[in-house]
């Protein structure tokens, strides 16, 4: 039995339709575009079967890719806009200001200073006694050299 059309059309609306409930139950899979390409391929079938089954459908289909897909990439962009890094980075901790925690020892990383809701281990120039205030002078890896504020 060779599909008509009408029926061709049909099928592609069902299956459009399908893609935009599975795209709306799971957001960000990208099912929107060719959600979009077979409805409206679906309802130039019902409408004129004949152009379905033609050489313009393809034609039909690229139209309506590109666009889509350029909106749907700028309509995903607006729902989640670019974020920093949730994570602290030593390169970060530069600069900023904290506490001393548990003595700071020179050339030792048994110094605890918190930075913010963060512990860090710290060293420094000079000994530095729980609860100086202190600023980050460098970090490397997962600790810190810090320098009493003045």
């Amino acid at each position: 039995m060779a599909l008509g059309g009408f029926e061709l059309g049909l099928a592609f609306l069902i299956i459009g339709f399908l893609m935009l409930l599975a795209e709306a139950s799971s957001p960000g899979a990208f099912i929107l575009v060719p959600a979009t390409v077979l409805m409206v391929l679906g309802t130039i079938g019902i409408i004129a079967p004949e152009v379905l089954l033609s050489w313009w459908s393809p034609v039909v289909a690229g139209l309506i890719v590109i666009p889509m897909t350029y909106v749907s990439m700028k309509m995903y962009q607006k729902l989640a806009p670019p974020a920093p890094p949730e994570t602290t980075v030593a390169s970060s901790l530069v600069g900023q200001i904290g506490v001393v925690e548990i003595e700071v020892v020179p050339n030792s990383l048994k110094g605890k200073v918190r930075i913010d809701h963060d512990t860090w281990s710290a060293t420094a120039d000079k000994a530095l006694p729980a609860g100086t205030p202190v600023k980050v002078v460098a970090s490397e890896g997962v600790h810190v050299t810090v320098e009493e504020v003045q």
